[in-house]
């Protein structure tokens, strides 16, 4: 949208201009250099149990013969792959080597089975991260959904709901006519092959070992999803409905996430490293719900854009040395959160005043 209001397109540049706290920089960066190393006995243990524990739960509600059991199992099944799929996340700031396997090993467990083969992310999401993209219309992962229409919130979720059916589309019918289809193709690549929610945003075609990594987890996904639709004359309807069931719950419960994950203020201004952060959102403890609905480190969304580089289990740790060394006027308390519902509430609020 744009701002026609002078008053508010000139707050929105303030926001987008806020000077660099240089304290608070200064103290992210020596902890860049104490906590970057990814431990890979927290990380393959973790992915794995999620993984594990979500399917066997999957499978206990395709199989459950009362309804109370297969719901118990569904919620069971969305909150743990949910945390499985989140480790896509940390792929896509893994240095090369540091953690051998780990995403192959992902992409097989978890990526491929839930339609959300990794390339979807790597390459689109450190885009989000850059300096100069960052809130800009180059920007992937960024929509000013504060200063957007009321009926954009709830269109966002519903969206969401309509992954499976969009990821099975995807892969199970244009995969394959895309490749006889060269046109079809091209548009294929730039236009429904990044988890991004800018409908602007346009990938390049994949070049070099990336574009070997592409093909090989595209063709993974396309047969699991025409697997997935052939179980139906096997195993009748009810698996593919707890499947795609499990899977849009388990998205809606990511897009809410996305959704309190920034404060959606800016348009398009290119923005400070602090205005950044304050435009992003931690929810740190005490509270423990953000530890399921924004699990593997998503919780310190604001601090990750500090400090992009340093593992999911170590920005805890860095949170509270942060806040025991920052002076109480720092910027970096002004972007810890209580929880969702406040910050949900928060954005409606801010469409509800949008020109």
């Amino acid at each position: 949208m744009t701002v026609h209001d002078p008053i508010l397109a000139a707050a929105q540049r303030a926001r987008a201009a806020v000077p660099d706290d240089m304290a608070m920089l200064r103290a992210a960066a020596d902890l860049t250099r104490t906590l970057s190393t990814a431990n890979p006995r927290i990380y393959w243990p973790d992915m794995l149990a999620s993984a594990i524990v979500g399917w066997a739960a999957l499978a206990g509600a395709m199989l459950a013969g009362s309804t109370a059991v297969a719901i118990g199992c569904a919620i069971v099944a969305m909150l743990a792959l949910y945390r499985a799929a989140s480790f896509i996340h940390e792929l896509t700031h893994m240095r090369k080597g540091a953690l051998p396997g780990f995403r192959l090993g992902w992409n097989l467990i978890v990526g491929i089975p839930l339609m959300i083969p990794s390339f979807m992310y790597e390459g689109v999401h450190n885009q989000h991260h850059a300096r100069t993209r960052y809130g800009t219309a180059e920007d992937p992962e960024y929509l000013p959904l504060a200063l957007m229409k009321p009926w954009s919130l709830p269109l966002f979720i519903v969206v969401a709901a309509l992954a499976p059916v969009g990821l099975i589309l995807r892969f199970g019918v244009l995969t394959p006519l895309s490749l006889i289809v060269p046109p079809l193709r091209r548009k294929v690549v730039a236009e429904f092959s990044a988890l991004s929610i800018n409908p602007a945003y346009r990938r390049r075609a994949p070049e070099g070992e990336f574009a070997r990594q592409w093909h090989w987890q595209e063709a993974g996904a396309s047969l699991f999803a025409l697997t997935l639709v052939g179980s139906v004359f096997a195993f009748g309807w009810k698996p593919l409905l707890v499947y795609m069931g499990v899977h849009s719950a388990m998205t809606v419960i990511n897009q809410l996430r996305t959704l309190v994950a920034h404060l959606w203020e800016n348009e398009g201004e290119a923005m400070t490293v602090t205005a950044q952060y304050l435009d992003s959102v931690n929810v740190p403890p005490p509270g423990y719900l953000p530890a399921l609905w924004a699990p593997v480190g998503l919780r310190y969304h604001a601090l990750h854009h500090l400090l992009p580089s340093v593992p999911y289990h170590a920005l805890g740790k860095a949170h509270a040395q942060l806040m025991a060394t920052l002076d109480t006027d720092s910027p970096y308390r002004k972007g810890n959160y209580k929880g969702m519902l406040p910050l949900v509430g928060k954005i409606a609020r801010s469409t509800m005043t949008a020109r």
